[in-house]
């Protein structure tokens, strides 16, 4: 087993957790906050823009079983890549999609997965997810855990409120 971890930020952390949680070699997968320069921030100061953070989630997978390029692949369909000022229905700096690397490794992989979709003419617009060096990362609290299980009708309604699964559908399809 050769385990890793990769840190994502894609606007509100509830919406990435699920597409993750199954997937064979996911070992397991925590919202949270990364990038900012607060010790242990809370969630009112991170929505609010107060501590440089952004809503993020960190994944521990075995990359024997799926590897970096394969979570980005999944990334880049839960997300609007051409927004820099929030996605989808949560806006602000709190909420801007980001790659954390961990290695150079990573920051090669992610490099050539964003070209990669930038080339491939899906968007017509730039794709502006910075890639960045992973600083540090601090658990959100317990009840943003595994959010979509604890209260589902709570997590649908968001989620279908956000605009993701129209974005979703209109540039990937029925994925």
């Amino acid at each position: 087993m050769a385990i890793e971890v990769a840190t994502l930020a894609g606007g509100c952390f509830w919406c990435l957790i699920e597409p993750f949680d199954t997937r064979k070699g996911v070992e397991s997968i925590v919202s949270g906050y990364a990038g900012g320069d607060e010790v242990n921030p809370k969630y009112e100061d991170v929505k609010y823009q107060r501590t440089g953070h952004v809503e993020s989630v960190q994944i521990t997978f075995d990359n024997e079983q799926i590897s970096f390029k394969e979570i980005l692949d999944v990334y880049w369909t839960l997300i609007n890549p051409t927004d820099d000022s929030g996605q989808f229905d949560d806006r602000g700096d709190s909420y801007r999609a980001m790659i954390f690397y961990h290695n150079n490794e990573q920051k090669l992989i992610a490099e050539q997965s964003k070209a990669s979709l930038q080339e491939s003419g899906r968007f017509a617009d730039e794709i502006v997810t910075p890639i960045v060096p992973y600083k540090n990362f601090y658990l959100a609290e317990e009840y943003h855990q595994d959010f979509y299980k604890k209260s589902p009708e709570r997590y649908k309604q968001s989620h279908e409120i956000s605009g993701r699964d129209e974005f979703k559908k209109q540039y990937w399809g029925e994925k």
